[in-house]
């Protein structure tokens, strides 16, 4: 059973979501919503790789909810709290779940986006939230593409 949500919790969970408004951050936010499609392990480790903002957003971004996912997963934040008001981790995790194992793997990084998958997997209604969110980003993956044709 969770920890009954505190005015701490709270007041962390309004800190957090000032981070994400910071102008860098809703850039990267940004990007990651409109323009990063990966398709593959390899499309995640380009990005990584080629020098330029694309890179530097992937990893604040993916920075912010591993963040986030360790201070509840540490008991510092209430994951109720979390679940009802950041449910951009799951929109954020659900653009690179299916190739996140290759990815591990491919880029000897066993810890990347561990905390996040951890947290957002954890219970039935996070791996329903998780499921739902790979669904609706696929049929809008396939959108832009027709959109580009």
């Amino acid at each position: 059973m969770a920890k009954k949500p505190t005015s701490a919790d709270a007041q962390l969970i309004l800190q957090l979501y000032d981070l994400r408004r910071e102008a860098e951050m809703r850039k990267a936010r940004a990007w990651w919503a409109s323009s990063f499609w990966p398709q593959s392990a390899d499309d995640i480790l380009k990005t990584v790789a080629t020098p330029g903002p694309e890179s530097a957003w992937l990893r604040q971004v993916g920075g912010y909810w591993e963040m986030v996912a360790s201070l509840v997963l540490r008991g510092a934040l209430n994951e109720d709290l979390v679940f009802d008001a950041c449910g951009e981790l799951w929109f954020t995790l659900a653009k690179i779940y299916p190739y996140l194992k290759e990815y591990r793997q491919k880029a000897n990084s066993p810890d990347c986006f561990l905390r996040a998958e951890k947290l957002a997997t954890r219970t039935r209604q996070g791996r329903e939230r998780l499921q739902r969110m790979m669904k609706l980003q696929e049929a809008r993956r396939k959108a832009v593409a027709e959109v580009e044709r």
